[in-house]
């Protein structure tokens, strides 16, 4: 009994003089070391691990990602040079009657002027072709004694309009080429950012969809820039071909002629006919912008300028 105290004692002892951090120690966990980052360790993990490139790119300050190229320069050397005569017969809007060639019987003509287009052969040169020829006759169809069809005020004029020729519309050219620059996108390059330009009517064609769907169909139609502001509705939609050289000011007189304008009430009945689907909104709507004095084209065709003393581009 005695010896088996003498011997336990010490092993108590022992254990009640243990060190308090010991204790501390044995019950928590052992802490995660501290782990330092610097600049050498992100390099050394994005070779080691086959990070994306961008980290690296990132760490490396004195590294500089070079600019995109800049976009390609439209060429706007003025290849060609065509006219065009405007007239308005004031007392002449009659829709119960048929126009046509019976322009020269209207004795109250009044001649508005002459503009002159310069004309982007070396940016689309189908589309140049294509209005050359329609100015010209040479297409078996001419812009001559056609309407201006629909002006926008503040904005732009539509003229070209395909359909019955007793109608004052163009006639169908049959000898023009399939213009594919249509579908091109560097046809696209310039914007309708000023007064007097010229342009294909590509989404504001209003021809009717029968012609369309004829395969020999060719558009012809035309808008100009009224001003006085840009027109940026019209870009990366239209095709830019030209623009007005002399004339402008007679630009300016048609898009001062009066318009039907239909109220709001109107312009509500229609949009709730055309959501049921009735296609008597889409015809009425043809009638809008219309102006109210017969505008049209009394003369048109080239002009053949040997020393040009105008500028051999504009932006």
């Amino acid at each position: 009994m005695g010896c088996s105290t003498s011997t336990s004692m010490p092993l108590l002892r022992l254990r009640l003089h243990r060190p308090p951090q010991i204790w501390a120690a044995a019950r928590s966990p052992k802490p995660n070391p501290r782990v330092n980052f610097n600049r050498r360790s992100a390099i050394f993990l994005s070779t080691s691990l086959s990070l994306p490139s961008t980290l690296a790119l990132a760490v490396d300050e004195n590294e500089t990602v070079p600019p995109p190229p800049p976009p390609p320069v439209p060429d706007t050397t003025i290849t060609d040079r065509v006219y065009m005569d405007f007239s308005v017969c004031p007392n002449y809007f009659r829709s119960d009657r048929t126009l046509g060639d019976e322009f020269a019987a209207c004795q109250e003509a009044e001649p508005l002027g002459r503009v002159v287009f310069g004309l982007y052969g070396k940016l689309v040169p189908l589309t140049v072709s294509n209005f050359k020829a329609m100015c010209t006759g040479s297409s078996g169809s001419s812009y001559k004694g056609t309407l201006v069809q629909k002006i926008f005020p503040g904005q732009f004029l539509m003229a070209g309009r395909q359909g019955r020729r007793d109608k004052g519309e163009v006639r169908p050219p049959s000898g023009l080429v399939r213009n594919t620059e249509t579908v091109d996108s560097k046809s696209f390059l310039l914007g309708h950012s000023r007064p007097g330009v010229l342009s294909l009517c590509l989404s504001e064609n209003d021809d009717d969809e029968e012609i369309k769907l004829n395969p020999n169909y060719r558009n012809v139609e035309f808008l100009i820039t009224t001003g006085p502001g840009p027109s940026p509705q019209l870009d990366n939609r239209n095709i830019v071909f030209g623009a007005v050289l002399e004339g402008l000011d007679v630009i300016t007189a048609i898009a001062a002629v009066p318009i039907y304008k239909p109220s709001e009430r109107i312009r509500q009945l229609n949009d709730f006919a055309e959501l049921l689907g009735d296609e008597r909104a889409q015809n009425a709507r043809a009638i809008w912008n219309r102006p109210l004095k017969t505008v049209y084209i009394s003369d048109c065709g080239e002009l053949k300028v040997a020393k040009p003393s105008l500028s051999p581009s504009l932006p």
